[in-house]
Protein backbone atom coordinates (compact mmCIF):
# COMPACT_ATOMS: atom_id res chain seq x y z
CA UNK A 1 0.00 0.00 0.00
CA UNK A 2 2.86 2.59 0.59
CA UNK A 3 5.06 1.95 -2.65
CA UNK A 4 1.40 2.48 -4.37
CA UNK A 5 0.88 5.56 -2.55
CA UNK A 6 3.85 7.06 -2.94
CA UNK A 7 3.43 6.40 -6.99
CA UNK A 8 0.41 7.91 -7.06
CA UNK A 9 2.32 10.89 -5.68
CA UNK A 10 5.32 10.78 -7.88
CA UNK A 11 2.88 10.55 -10.79
CA UNK A 12 0.41 13.48 -10.07
CA UNK A 13 3.63 15.64 -9.05
CA UNK A 14 5.31 14.38 -12.14
CA UNK A 15 2.32 15.95 -14.09
CA UNK A 16 2.57 19.00 -12.73
CA UNK A 17 6.34 19.61 -13.39
CA UNK A 18 5.67 18.21 -17.50
CA UNK A 19 2.00 20.41 -17.91
CA UNK A 20 1.48 22.95 -15.76
CA UNK A 21 4.52 24.64 -15.28
CA UNK A 22 5.26 24.76 -18.99
CA UNK A 23 1.92 26.31 -19.85
CA UNK A 24 2.24 29.05 -16.63
CA UNK A 25 5.54 29.90 -18.43
CA UNK A 26 3.92 30.16 -21.75
CA UNK A 27 1.21 32.46 -20.21
CA UNK A 28 3.37 34.50 -19.07
CA UNK A 29 5.42 35.29 -21.65
CA UNK A 30 2.19 35.75 -23.64
CA UNK A 31 1.80 38.50 -21.18
CA UNK A 32 4.77 39.75 -21.77
CA UNK A 33 4.34 39.83 -25.24
CA UNK A 34 0.90 41.52 -24.78
CA UNK A 35 2.89 44.16 -22.74
CA UNK A 36 5.07 44.40 -25.88
CA UNK A 37 2.62 45.15 -28.24
CA UNK A 38 0.23 47.70 -25.77
CA UNK A 39 3.34 49.57 -24.85
CA UNK A 40 4.71 50.33 -28.48
CA UNK A 41 1.11 51.01 -30.21
CA UNK A 42 0.08 53.53 -27.16
CA UNK A 43 4.02 55.02 -27.76
CA UNK A 44 2.76 55.01 -31.57
CA UNK A 45 -0.34 56.75 -31.31
CA UNK A 46 0.42 59.09 -28.60
CA UNK A 47 3.73 60.32 -30.76
CA UNK A 48 1.14 60.57 -33.92
CA UNK A 49 -1.22 62.67 -32.17
CA UNK A 50 1.59 64.60 -31.26
CA UNK A 51 3.90 65.51 -33.89
CA UNK A 52 0.54 65.88 -36.51
CA UNK A 53 -1.90 68.07 -33.69
CA UNK A 54 -4.35 65.80 -34.27
CA UNK A 55 -6.42 63.74 -32.83
CA UNK A 56 -8.45 61.51 -35.72
CA UNK A 57 -11.08 58.91 -35.20
CA UNK A 58 -9.07 56.56 -37.89
CA UNK A 59 -5.82 56.57 -35.72
CA UNK A 60 -7.93 55.80 -32.50
CA UNK A 61 -9.85 53.35 -34.34
CA UNK A 62 -6.51 51.82 -35.52
CA UNK A 63 -4.68 51.97 -32.20
CA UNK A 64 -8.05 50.31 -30.77
CA UNK A 65 -7.54 47.60 -33.19
CA UNK A 66 -4.28 46.89 -32.52
CA UNK A 67 -4.60 46.25 -29.01
CA UNK A 68 -7.26 44.36 -28.83
CA UNK A 69 -5.58 41.98 -31.24
CA UNK A 70 -3.78 41.05 -28.24
CA UNK A 71 -6.86 38.57 -27.03
CA UNK A 72 -7.11 40.83 -23.61
CA UNK A 73 -9.99 43.74 -23.41
CA UNK A 74 -8.86 47.19 -22.06
CA UNK A 75 -9.80 50.33 -20.40
CA UNK A 76 -8.92 53.02 -22.65
CA UNK A 77 -8.26 56.67 -20.71
CA UNK A 78 -7.18 60.04 -22.45
CA UNK A 79 -6.29 63.09 -21.72
CA UNK A 80 -6.36 66.36 -23.73
CA UNK A 81 -4.80 69.48 -21.56
CA UNK A 82 -5.46 72.19 -23.74
CA UNK A 83 -3.16 75.83 -23.47
CA UNK A 84 -5.85 78.62 -22.16
CA UNK A 85 -3.56 81.85 -23.15
CA UNK A 86 -4.64 84.25 -21.44
CA UNK A 87 -3.63 87.53 -22.71
CA UNK A 88 -4.26 90.11 -20.43
CA UNK A 89 -1.71 92.11 -18.14
CA UNK A 90 -0.96 91.51 -14.89
CA UNK A 91 -1.82 94.45 -12.47
CA UNK A 92 0.71 93.15 -10.14
CA UNK A 93 3.86 92.73 -11.63
CA UNK A 94 6.45 95.64 -12.75
CA UNK A 95 6.13 95.35 -16.32
CA UNK A 96 2.63 96.68 -17.55
CA UNK A 97 3.42 94.92 -21.07
CA UNK A 98 3.92 91.18 -19.90
CA UNK A 99 1.46 88.28 -20.86
CA UNK A 100 -0.70 87.15 -18.02
CA UNK A 101 -0.21 83.53 -16.92
CA UNK A 102 -0.32 80.17 -19.05
CA UNK A 103 -4.02 78.21 -18.06
CA UNK A 104 -4.33 74.76 -18.92
CA UNK A 105 -8.02 73.11 -19.13
CA UNK A 106 -8.23 68.91 -19.38
CA UNK A 107 -10.63 66.99 -21.66
CA UNK A 108 -10.69 63.63 -21.15
CA UNK A 109 -11.53 60.18 -22.75
CA UNK A 110 -15.48 60.51 -23.20
CA UNK A 111 -15.53 64.29 -24.44
CA UNK A 112 -13.01 63.01 -26.62
CA UNK A 113 -14.75 60.47 -28.19
CA UNK A 114 -17.66 62.42 -28.15
CA UNK A 115 -15.86 65.22 -29.99
CA UNK A 116 -14.52 62.29 -32.56
CA UNK A 117 -17.40 60.75 -33.24
CA UNK A 118 -21.00 62.27 -33.79
CA UNK A 119 -24.53 60.83 -33.11
CA UNK A 120 -24.71 60.07 -36.71
CA UNK A 121 -21.70 58.05 -36.95
CA UNK A 122 -19.60 60.35 -38.75
CA UNK A 123 -15.51 60.91 -37.89
CA UNK A 124 -14.12 63.45 -36.97
CA UNK A 125 -10.70 65.22 -36.03
CA UNK A 126 -9.85 67.01 -32.83
CA UNK A 127 -7.10 69.89 -34.10
CA UNK A 128 -4.30 71.12 -31.14
CA UNK A 129 -2.15 73.72 -30.96
CA UNK A 130 1.66 73.80 -29.91
CA UNK A 131 2.00 73.34 -26.49
CA UNK A 132 -1.07 71.63 -25.47
CA UNK A 133 -0.66 68.10 -23.70
CA UNK A 134 -1.49 64.59 -24.89
CA UNK A 135 -1.82 61.19 -23.07
CA UNK A 136 -2.94 57.87 -23.28
CA UNK A 137 -2.84 55.33 -20.66
CA UNK A 138 -4.16 51.82 -21.30
CA UNK A 139 -4.92 49.13 -18.90
CA UNK A 140 -6.35 45.12 -19.28
CA UNK A 141 -9.79 44.67 -17.76
CA UNK A 142 -9.85 40.89 -18.12
CA UNK A 143 -8.20 37.97 -16.30
CA UNK A 144 -5.19 36.82 -17.96
CA UNK A 145 -4.39 32.90 -18.17
CA UNK A 146 -1.13 33.86 -16.40
CA UNK A 147 -3.39 35.75 -13.64
CA UNK A 148 -5.34 32.74 -13.24
CA UNK A 149 -2.17 30.38 -12.83
CA UNK A 150 -1.05 32.89 -10.19
CA UNK A 151 -4.62 33.22 -8.32
CA UNK A 152 -4.65 29.48 -8.15
CA UNK A 153 -1.54 28.71 -6.95
CA UNK A 154 -0.07 32.04 -5.33
CA UNK A 155 -3.05 34.03 -4.64
CA UNK A 156 -1.27 37.16 -5.27
CA UNK A 157 -3.40 39.18 -7.79
CA UNK A 158 -6.83 41.07 -6.33
CA UNK A 159 -9.53 41.90 -8.48
CA UNK A 160 -8.22 45.52 -8.96
CA UNK A 161 -4.85 44.44 -10.58
CA UNK A 162 -3.85 44.11 -14.16
CA UNK A 163 -0.46 42.99 -15.98
CA UNK A 164 -1.19 44.32 -19.28
CA UNK A 165 -0.49 48.41 -19.00
CA UNK A 166 1.08 51.47 -20.70
CA UNK A 167 0.78 54.99 -20.41
CA UNK A 168 2.38 57.74 -22.74
CA UNK A 169 2.13 61.36 -23.05
CA UNK A 170 3.26 64.83 -23.73
CA UNK A 171 3.79 67.91 -25.34
CA UNK A 172 1.89 68.59 -29.05
CA UNK A 173 4.91 70.24 -31.32
CA UNK A 174 2.66 71.08 -33.86
CA UNK A 175 -0.45 73.36 -35.05
CA UNK A 176 -3.29 70.56 -35.91
CA UNK A 177 -4.90 71.96 -39.32
CA UNK A 178 -8.56 72.44 -39.06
Amino acid sequence: MGDTLVTIVAIVLAAILMFVFPVMTMSDRTDEMSQLSVETATTEFVDTVRTTGKLTADNYDRFVQVINSTGNTYDIEMEAKILDENPGKKTTQVQADKIGENVYYSKYTSQLLDELYTEDGDKKSISFKEGDYFSASVKNTNTTLSQQFKNFFYTVTGNDTYTVSAQHGGLITANGAK
